[in-house]
């Protein structure tokens, strides 16, 4: 009888969407026909012209109704299928002309051939790909009254069912509806007081002001923003082979707050794809950008530091596209998309909104430096005593003019009794000298003594090192470093003299002297390239031929502070970089080594003379005399009256420096002003933002993709598909960045974002979006189940100022979602996947929901908003171990849990949790025994059980059945049957009969986690309760959503 009445629901079901199919106009081609092609025949006529088969389009409306070059006749005659080649074809039973060639192994089926027939028979209405047209709100469906209906969402459900010849479940019993809509919004079961509140009063208004009350709770921008976690593959680790800690929890508090405080989504995409190029952008609204830098990010040996900067470029090209458009982009890196009218082009001027931050393609190995661009994370307080601290600076700075000024009587005196050195070792002191190797009996090592400019010198092999004992300046100190030296040919690059580490740590805290390209390059470094200084020689060295050369800096930590000098005279140079900000030290590599650097260029055949270091900002004039190797300057014998005005000044600046003592003790204070700034400074926090460089880097076409292989120039535009694509006459302005982006993106007639993000709402709600395919709107993606309902609801959603919590709120309080999740027998053979919403969805809870519903119902909870990344139990089980935390840090919610790239938390792994690699819209959901294995054996649960268990034996004493009724309740939000009841209780009695025998086992599991054991209590009936909670836990109810 059953089978029979499947049967005729069957037929009715096929009957009803046949009626429909057979009206006019019924054969939808976005719908309908387009999947069809975009599956069988793109690849070889579709948009990417590298793989396009005798120039024969089908993704194009004007081209896929031409006639054939080869044989005039037409791919698709409207109304008349069988002059259409392409029905003719596909309905081709011979093997040489039928398309799709049998051997590709996309044949259409008999259903779909007579689909494409029909299509063309009512005319080949061909329409744009449905999630490409502009979203117009529908009007509300009309069909009369009904009670079901709740608001206007279900008007369209219920449209949708009355077509299909079907009817909604009734509404879900009271205990799960509150529980369903606790866990969606909050991600935590609801509070007896909540449940019994309903029961007591089950009307609209009560649920209404449930809803309400957990969307103000704390815990629903949690539960957003684990959902956000996934989509910005968030971790608490770069990733890679190393995967050392980085320190991002700060962003991920954005979020929370952001869903917290209601932020209107377009605002909440504006200021994570853009927010630091807002106007007057607050550090929070800097902050959100951090979302473009959530990447894996390198630091391996060996690695070509471009090479990953591209890949970084591109997953946050990769990342926008599929969080906020919804598409898959990442195919067109190589190529024009082979489904959707996006080219390999398009895909790179969409790559140069995010190819213009001063990053570097490796993170520091040997330092904690923060890879740049950053935000140093200050408070209040803290800004304003920097403001104050900068101040002093300029103050002390004003008082040095002051001295200067007032110095021309005592420099006037000086004239008049200049100093003359006796000997060398005189001038040295004079000049402030700490350091002077002159190689006459130095340790070479496998280097080589050579005549040198004076006496002996060396000859570098690249290789061996020469460490001397000074240089570990900082960024507040000034200092000098001259040599004489020869390059026996134009280096590319070389190392002449550093204080760092290694060269591919972020280019090496610390500063150095090198040969690039021939030309003279000097730098102080933080992290580089974002945080240093850096200057560049005009001209090349001469080859095989001494030079002097002298570095001279300030301490001001700017570009113009930073000199140098080419044979007494100084050289013209060029800024590369003019950003210094934090300490240059701290790296190792303490103090100054010569002609080589850890995987570096040494500077291999140089030759270095004379090398000598200064703890003072050494005067041109000075180094006029170690260029000369004078002990007396022509200019401290001159007569006062006969010196022009250039060698009056030289002396001026020499005498300020070396003999006016007030002028000495006031670049003290300055030095001290600015030690003081610089240490506050240094010790704040930093985290990855984005930053625009000021001139745009130059972006290129990269053939297949390949790094170090461009082709033709590109701007950054959007794609031309999109009505409100980026006018061209703008694309090369300065404004076409990423907040130009984030307003094409969040313009009203942008006909992605809107459908996207309602969808993935929708999906979080009621467990499959309305689009199946959430990453894919595209050609390849499905079609909704409901296309007006999505429609609706995104026109409502933008009209609502982008209002997430009106969303969600008008969701939630629809009778579709109010639905139950039992279905017939009858519609669940008819249509498995709910597509029509006969009823609610039933699926296993989130990996976090699933662990904080236990430590929630046990007490154990910490009831905590924010703050850095925690490390529970399960982290040292990890497969790269970590200590794991104690005290609060255990009990904390899954969403801090420490999030290690290369070996997330394993429990969470095991319940289907995202590993965050890559931008991640669905999560997939298993069924696997090793679930329940988690859940009977993780030590966390464990515990959980063990203490709720304790404190029912507390409550209730010698009462097991009151104990184990509440229990069931906390744990599924209901009481238990009767069976239910006496099932549980004999199952206690059975472990307790089975602790009492074995005193050991009940020690053992007791001992499970760090939470304390009332020891005045009967250990055998804890254990035994904890047993009880422990199949409580896995009880479907209590995991499953129902």
């Amino acid at each position: 009888m059953r089978i029979l009445q499947t049967l005729l629901l069957f037929l009715s079901f096929a009957v009803s969407c046949t009626a429909m199919a057979e009206k006019p106009n019924q054969v939808d081609f976005s719908r309908d026909i387009k999947p069809i092609l975009s599956d069988r025949c793109y690849t070889c006529h579709g948009p990417d012209a590298q793989s396009r088969e005798a120039e024969l389009r089908l993704d194009l409306r004007d081209e896929a109704f031409a006639a054939l070059s080869s044989s005039g006749d037409k791919i698709i005659v409207a109304g008349k299928p069988h002059r259409s080649e392409l029905f003719l074809r596909v309905a081709e039973t011979d093997a040489d002309l039928k398309m799709p060639p049998p051997d590709s192994k996309l044949s259409l089926s008999p259903s779909e051939i007579e689909l494409i027939k029909q299509w063309i028979s009512q005319g080949a209405r061909w329409n744009n790909h449905w999630s490409f047209e502009k979203v117009v709100k529908p009007a509300l469906p009309r069909g009369g009254k009904s009670t079901w209906i709740r608001n206007d969402i279900d008007r369209f459900v219920l449209q949708r069912l009355r077509q299909a010849k079907q009817f909604p479940a009734k509404q879900a019993a009271s205990e799960t509806l509150i529980r369903r809509v606790a866990f969606d919004l909050t991600g935590l079961p609801p509070s007896i007081e909540m449940l019994d509140r309903y029961l007591a009063s089950p009307a609209e208004t009560t649920y209404a002001a449930i809803v309400d009350e957990l969307l103000k709770s704390d815990h629903y921008g949690e539960r957003m923003a684990s959902v956000w976690m996934d989509v910005a593959r968030y971790s608490d680790t770069y990733g890679y082979q190393v995967d050392r800690d980085r320190q991002v929890w700060r962003w991920r508090d954005w979020v929370i707050n952001a869903y917290n405080s209601n932020l209107p989504y377009d605002q909440f995409v504006t200021q994570q794809i853009a927010g630091d190029l807002l106007p007057e952008a607050t550090d929070d609204q800097r902050l959100a950008t951090t979302f473009n830098r959530l990447h894996s990010q390198k630091v391996e040996g060996g690695s070509t530091p471009e090479e990953f900067r591209v890949e970084y470029v591109a997953d946050r090209t990769h990342t926008f596209a599929t969080a906020f458009l919804g598409l898959t982009f990442e195919c067109c890196r190589c190529h024009d998309h082979k489904y959707d009218p996006f080219s390999q082009v398009e895909y790179y001027q969409l790559y140069a909104y995010f190819n213009n931050i001063d990053e570097a393609g490796l993170y520091s190995y040997f330092t904690s430096s923060v890879p740049t661009p950053t935000l140093a994370i200050t408070s209040a307080d803290q800004k304003t005593q920097l403001v104050a601290l900068a101040a002093k600076i300029q103050a002390e700075h004003e008082k040095s003019a002051a001295i200067r000024e007032s110095a021309t009587a005592a420099f006037e005196s000086w004239l008049q009794n200049r100093p003359k050195f006796e000997d060398a070792q005189e001038l040295s002191t004079a000049l402030g000298e700490v350091e002077h190797l002159q190689f006459e009996d130095a340790k070479l090592g496998s280097n080589k003594s050579v005549l040198g400019k004076v006496g002996q010198a060396i000859q570098l092999t690249g290789d061996d090192a020469v460490n001397l004992t000074v240089g570990n300046f900082t960024r507040s100190t000034p200092f000098s470093v001259s040599l004489w030296m020869k390059t026996p040919d134009r280096k590319e690059r070389a190392v002449v003299f550093h204080r760092s580490r290694a060269y591919t740590d972020s280019a090496s805290r610390g500063y150095q002297l090198l040969i690039e390209e021939g030309e003279l390059s000097a730098s102080l470094i933080h992290f580089w390239p974002g945080n240093a200084i850096r200057v560049r020689t005009t001209e090349e060295l001469p080859i095989d031929q001494w030079v002097h050369v002298t570095m001279v800096y300030d301490g001001s930590s700017r570009a113009a502070g930073l000199r140098l000098f080419v044979d007494g005279e100084l050289a013209e140079t060029y800024v590369v970089r003019d950003h210094l900000v934090k300490n240059i030290t701290g790296s190792g590599g303490a103090n100054i080594a010569i002609g080589e650097r850890f995987r570096d260029l040494g500077f291999s055949g140089g030759t270095v003379d004379e090398f000598r270091v200064f703890q003072r900002a050494v005067t041109p004039l000075e180094i006029r005399m170690l260029f000369s190797n004078e002990l007396q300057s022509n200019a401290l014998e001159i007569p006062s009256g006969d010196l022009d005005k250039t060698t009056r000044a030289e002396l001026f600046d020499m005498f300020l420096s070396l003999y006016h003592e007030p002028w000495s003790a006031q670049q003290a204070a300055v030095k001290q002003a600015r030690e003081a700034y610089n240490k506050l400074n240094n010790s704040f926090q930093e985290i990855m933002v984005m930053q625009e460089m000021q001139q745009r880097r130059p972006t290129f076409v990269l053939n297949r993709g390949v790094y170090d292989d461009p082709l033709g120039a590109v701007v950054p535009n959007t794609p031309m598909v999109f009505p409100n694509s980026i006018p061209t006459e703008n694309q090369a302005s300065l404004t076409t960045n990423r907040l130009a982006l984030a307003r094409w993106l969040t313009n009203p007639s942008h006909p992605l974002t809107s459908r996207v993000a309602v969808n993935r709402i929708w999906q979080m709600l009621l467990g499959q979006g309305l689009v199946r395919t959430p990453e894919d709107f595209g050609s390849q993606g499905e079609t909704p189940t409901h296309p007006q309902l999505l429609n609706w609801l995104a026109a409502t959603f933008m009209k609502s100022n982008w209002d997430t919590k009106s969303l969600i709120r008008q969701i939630v309080l629809s009778a579709t979602y109010r639905q139950s999740s039992i279905a017939s027998s009858e519609i669940a053979a008819l249509d498995p996947e709910n597509r029509l919403l006969t009823h609610a969805n039933r699926f296993q809870f989130s990996a976090e929901m699933l662990r904080d519903n236990v430590l929630s119902v046990s007490g154990l909870l910490v009831d905590k908003t924010g703050g850095p990344s925690v490390k529970p139990y399960e982290v040292a089980e990890s497969f790269k171990a970590v200590s794991r935390g104690k005290g609060d840090s255990l009990y904390r919610r899954s969403l801090y849990t420490y999030w290690k790239r290369t070996a997330p938390a394993p429990v969470m792994m095991t319940l289907d949790a995202s590993k965050r690699e890559v931008c991640s819209v669905k999560r997939e959901r298993t069924a696997s025994p090793l679930h329940a294995i988690v859940l009977l054996n993780d030590p966390q649960l464990i515990e959980a059980a063990r203490v709720v268990g304790q404190a029912m034996v507390k409550k209730h004493s010698e009462d097991h059945a009151a104990s184990i009724s509440e229990l069931f309740r906390r744990f599924t939000s209901r009481f238990p049957s009767e069976r239910e009841l006496a099932v549980l209780c004999k199952a206690y009695q059975q472990q307790f009969d089975y602790f009492t025998k074995r005193p050991e086992q009940v020690t053992q599991f007791l001992k499970t986690g760090d939470a304390a054991v009332d020891e005045t209590l009967p250990a055998a009936q804890i254990a035994a309760m904890g047993m009880v909670v422990n199949l409580l836990i896995n009880f479907d109810e209590c995991t499953m959503r129902r």
